[in-house]
């Protein structure tokens, strides 16, 4: 029977296998960012913090920006997470938090802990990295950097569709504390940017 750490252990390196290559701001080190964010906002508000962290880990498996066929990742996800000797509560609370993360989908989830994996997966979005993997997003995609007469396909106009947006988005105090460095930091770039441009 294998332990919560060696569970961790198993995950990680799962998940380094799928996203090592990821060029669009959705790498191995974004998980490992999410996952120590959301293990701290856990012990801060009283969640459980193992099933964050397996969370944080996993939560960009099967996301439709990122696979063609969103559905076989998940299941095969969770072939593995069975294969770790998983409940089927713990693979049913990851399975919630996945279903329930993304912005795009307006979803919150039920439990603390998903709550918690959507706060670190949006604390990740702003700030200093949320800017560095907005540009990296967009240049793997085709996007331009900005476009001033006003087309919405660049990567300028996402701070203002989904960015500015996401601190008021956050659920945990822990989150929301966190969050309002990381924002003032990108109106700062916001300004700077539109000045240089000029």
């Amino acid at each position: 029977m294998m332990n919560e750490q060696d569970q961790l252990i198993a995950i990680k390196q799962y998940v380094k296998h799928l996203f090592s290559k990821d060029a669009s701001g959705h790498d191995f080190y974004h998980l490992q960012r999410v996952a120590t964010l959301a293990r701290t906002i856990a012990t801060t508000e009283k969640a459980n913090s193992v099933i964050c962290e397996m969370a944080a880990w996993l939560h960009d498996v099967g996301d439709h920006k990122l696979y063609k066929k969103p559905q076989a990742a998940i299941q095969e996800m969770n072939h593995f997470l069975v294969s770790l000797n998983l409940s089927s509560d713990e693979i049913d609370q990851i399975n919630h938090t996945l279903a329930h993360i993304s912005f795009s989908s307006g979803k919150t989830p039920a439990t603390l802990e998903g709550k918690i994996v959507q706060d670190a997966d949006r604390l990740d979005a702003i700030g200093a990295i949320g800017i560095a993997r907005t540009f990296a997003y967009g240049g793997a995609k085709g996007q331009p950097m900005y476009d001033p007469t006003g087309k919405e396909n660049n990567s300028m106009q996402h701070f203002h569709d989904k960015l500015f947006h996401l601190k008021s988005h956050m659920h945990t105090a822990t989150a929301k504390t966190l969050a309002e460095e990381r924002h003032h930091f990108m109106e700062t770039f916001m300004e700077q940017f539109l000045h240089e441009w000029e």
